[in-house]
């Protein structure tokens, strides 16, 4: 990235980047709209102690409730941020401000603060660390691989164990919950169902505790919540049956087992296992979720432009710590993409990324769309979701709730009452090109556009 200077109307410089983001690329990348709200009411000086930018950062203190302002920061190559504030939000506000200003070019070229260089020498540090545990590791695994190999099949045989005894108890306790029937659930059925949920987390298996849960909170409607229930616990029955089958099974298959338990590969075994594609991917859409205290979630949706591939990039943050690498929608990264292995490889790594560029997104006729998503679920029936980029598709809203209108019939929107109405507007009643996430029951929307006119976008990144 190339820095510039130019004078503003008073005669100082004013920091420019050569690939500066626009105003709404920066709010893009926003949590929730009372974010984005927040943030343009700050975009202003009169709200800032200090501010400041250079070719790698942009910091600036703002003015808040206590008497000491809050300290802000972004480390532009990464679009990765950093504030004082309590916000468990990120980015918070005041960085997203900072962002936003950056983007209309009002901010100030200013030697750098000792506070904003600790906090970049601190990242090169992690990164460098990162990098020399990552060498060492290597090191030891070739120095003596025949021990490296006999200690990660013991401690994978251990964990198979675990996760064969876990999945027969939970097998039993399913029988034991259709036996009893579903009418019956209520508070102490919750308590035991919570309990076993726990003892998949023993288990080594976290996934199948997130599928116990879900279906819990699935019988809190009642009776209307079994068939939902009864296609968890048919699934969950399924994957038991895997396991205890494991050593028939392609290694296709058991990667998807794997992935359905909750066990990750980790980048050595990517190395592997897991299919190179470079490729120019264009970013579809994305979604960030709250798990737990301070545990964000993200999913980002890229297509690649000249390979035709889905791809999933499913990362996790916590406490604040913002991540690693940004992606904004409807921009196109040359990137070259490591797949975790399975019968419909779509999760992958980022190993190299270029520069963003601005590109068109891809949509494909509903009914081609319904068609490859239903054969990815048959070849993976424990497939959370699959893309759907739907052409010609109208928002409405009918018998209170919403839905989306396509040639291969009328699909059911998983959308709040603002998003819905703001994806209404947006349509103005006209069909749009539509991208969600759909779990072949319902669609949850991420974005939205017209045509390959970029200022026609509508996003929902949380």
């Amino acid at each position: 990235m190339l820095a510039s200077n130019a004078k503003d109307d008073t005669g100082g410089d004013r920091f420019a980047m050569d690939s500066a983001l626009t105003a709404e690329q920066a709010l893009a990348l926003a949590p929730d709209g009372a974010s984005a709200k927040a943030a343009t009411g700050l975009a202003s000086d009169r709200h800032w102690v200090a501010l400041g930018g250079d070719a790698e950062a942009l910091w600036g203190e703002c003015k808040g409730s206590g008497a000491k302002p809050y300290q802000a920061q972004v480390d532009l190559a990464a679009l990765v941020t950093r504030c004082s504030c309590p916000s468990r939000k990120f980015p918070c506000k005041h960085a997203l401000a900072l962002l936003l200003m950056h983007a209309r070019g009002g901010i100030a070229a200013a030697p750098r603060p000792a506070w904003v260089e600790e906090w970049l020498n601190s990242r090169r540090d992690r990164a460098e660390k990162k990098e020399q545990a990552a060498v060492k590791a290597a090191a030891a695994q070739a120095a003596d691989p025949d021990a490296a190999a006999a200690g990660a099949a013991k401690r994978e045989a251990a964990r198979w164990k675990r996760i064969d005894q876990g999945t027969a108890e939970l097998q039993r306790w399913i029988g034991d919950q259709l036996r009893r029937g579903l009418a019956s659930f209520g508070p102490q059925q919750r308590a035991e169902w919570t309990a076993m949920a726990a003892r998949m987390v023993d288990a080594q298996a976290p996934a199948l505790s997130t599928q116990v849960l879900a279906a819990a909170d699935a019988m809190a409607s009642g009776v209307a919540g079994a068939p939902a229930v009864l296609e968890r616990f048919g699934l969950i029955w399924l994957l038991r049956e895997a396991v205890a089958r494991r050593e028939t099974l392609s290694p296709q298959r058991l990667a998807d087992v794997r992935t359905a338990l909750g066990w990750v590969y980790d980048k050595d075994d990517l190395a592997t296992l897991g299919e190179s594609v470079s490729d120019r991917w264009i970013v579809q859409g994305q979604r960030i979720d709250e798990r737990d205290d301070r545990l964000f979630e993200r999913r980002v949706w890229l297509r690649g432009q000249a390979s035709g591939r889905d791809a999933l990039l499913h990362d996790y943050a916590y406490g604040g710590r913002g991540w690693e690498q940004q992606w904004l929608d409807g921009r196109s990264v040359e990137a070259n993409l490591r797949f975790f292995p399975g019968s419909v490889p779509l999760r992958a790594l980022a190993l190299e990324q270029g520069a963003a560029q601005p590109a068109p997104r891809w949509s494909q006729p509903a009914v081609e769309a319904i068609e490859r998503a239903s054969l990815a679920f048959a070849a993976n029936p424990w497939l959370p979701w699959w893309p759907l980029s739907l052409a010609d598709a109208v928002p409405v809203r009918e018998r209170e709730r919403w839905w989306l209108h396509t040639a291969a019939g009328r699909l059911p929107l998983v959308l709040g009452e603002t998003a819905g109405w703001n994806l209404l507007a947006h349509s103005g009643g006209r069909a749009l090109q539509v991208m969600g996430e759909w779990d072949g029951r319902s669609l949850r929307p991420l974005s939205a556009w017209c045509g390959e006119d970029a200022a026609q976008n509508w996003s929902l990144a949380a």
